[in-house]
């Protein structure tokens, strides 16, 4: 649906950070809200982050938690823009409470991607291969799967960790699928991971969209952009983060989803999550299904299955770790 928006209605000023792939979200955003409200006007403010400027550190190294955000959300409640554009993955469950999270658009895709020009699969890599990740639960994973790898600390932008694959640096690197297709990367993909066994991180291939709460002539802007069934699996896959009390950079998977087919499945949720220690050698998962009306309740149960099953122990390991004087794991 299209509505036009006042003669002199202000510009919306959209927050958000300089790369290459927030930009593409960014101007996504903006050029949806100008399909759905006629004449409205969208500027894009570009802001940089504290993850940004540190290129180089592991992300546990430098705080992980808001190394993407924090910048941004300033300026939304600084007014000094009116939106802020975040990849969901990165936003924290513990946000400033003047804001509110007010559009999740339609989900990308959520898997996990390899890319190994020369071995192709994590399967047909040889033993040894260096693999680059800059994610704890990639790492986890990987070395889950295939403990005889190398994997490898990587930072940057996406360009910049693709290279290193394609230029031969590295036997592979790993990246979210959803980002290398938003920047026409994907034919580059050598082998996308199933999600079941390779769980993504919370809010994967999701778009966060942020305003500030007392603005509700915002708030009715960008519910024209909110999908009720992305916004509800990414509630239930924070929520299982928010109730382990985990930052974003914490190895912990999950991935939440409409069950659309099979007796009794109409509004029913599922949600698949997954803790490991930083090696990979040990984990707890688990799989939940319940009531789409509740994602809340239902990633609260997750977590609590999880503890059960001895989560707490793994991500106390992972403090341990994060906290020692060894580089932080990427």
């Amino acid at each position: 649906m299209t509505t036009a928006v006042a003669s002199g209605t202000k510009i919306l000023r959209i927050g958000t950070r300089g790369s290459r792939l927030a930009r593409w979200q960014a101007e996504w955003v903006a050029a949806e809200l100008g399909r759905h409200h006629q004449g409205l006007s969208v500027e894009l403010v570009e802001i940089k982050t504290h993850g940004d400027r540190d290129r180089n550190s592991p992300l546990g190294a430098i705080g992980g938690t808001g190394l993407f955000t924090k910048e941004i959300q300033q300026a939304v409640l600084d007014r000094s823009v009116d939106i802020a554009v975040h990849s969901l993955k990165d936003l924290p469950t513990q946000g400033p409470l003047k804001l509110v999270l007010a559009a999740v658009p339609p989900r990308e895709a959520v898997a996990d991607a390899l890319i190994a020009p020369v071995h192709r699969t994590l399967g047909g890599l040889p033993a040894g291969a260096r693999v680059g990740t800059s994610s704890l639960r990639r790492r986890a994973q990987l070395l889950h799967l295939r403990p005889d790898l190398s994997v490898v600390t990587l930072r940057g932008n996406v360009d910049t960790r693709l290279s290193q694959a394609l230029d031969g640096k590295l036997d592979g690197v790993m990246l979210a699928w959803a980002g290398l297709h938003r920047l026409g990367l994907d034919q580059h993909v050598t082998e996308r991971l199933d999600p079941l066994v390779f769980l993504p991180a919370v809010g994967q291939g999701a778009l966060a969209i942020e305003c500030r709460r007392d603005d509700p002539a915002t708030r009715e802007l960008l519910a024209s952009l909110d999908d009720p069934a992305t916004h509800r699996a990414v509630l239930a896959e924070r929520s299982v983060l928010a109730e382990l009390e985990g930052g974003c950079t914490l190895p912990l998977g999950a991935w939440a989803r409409d069950i659309v087919e099979g007796i009794g499945a109409r509004g029913q949720l599922s949600l698949d999550a997954v803790v490991f220690d930083p090696d990979g050698r040990s984990y707890a998962r688990v799989a939940v299904t319940g009531s789409r009306d509740d994602p809340l309740a239902l990633g609260q149960e997750a977590a609590r299955l999880l503890r059960a099953r001895g989560a707490d122990a793994l991500l106390a390991q992972v403090l341990r770790k994060q906290g020692s004087d060894e580089p932080g794991p990427s």
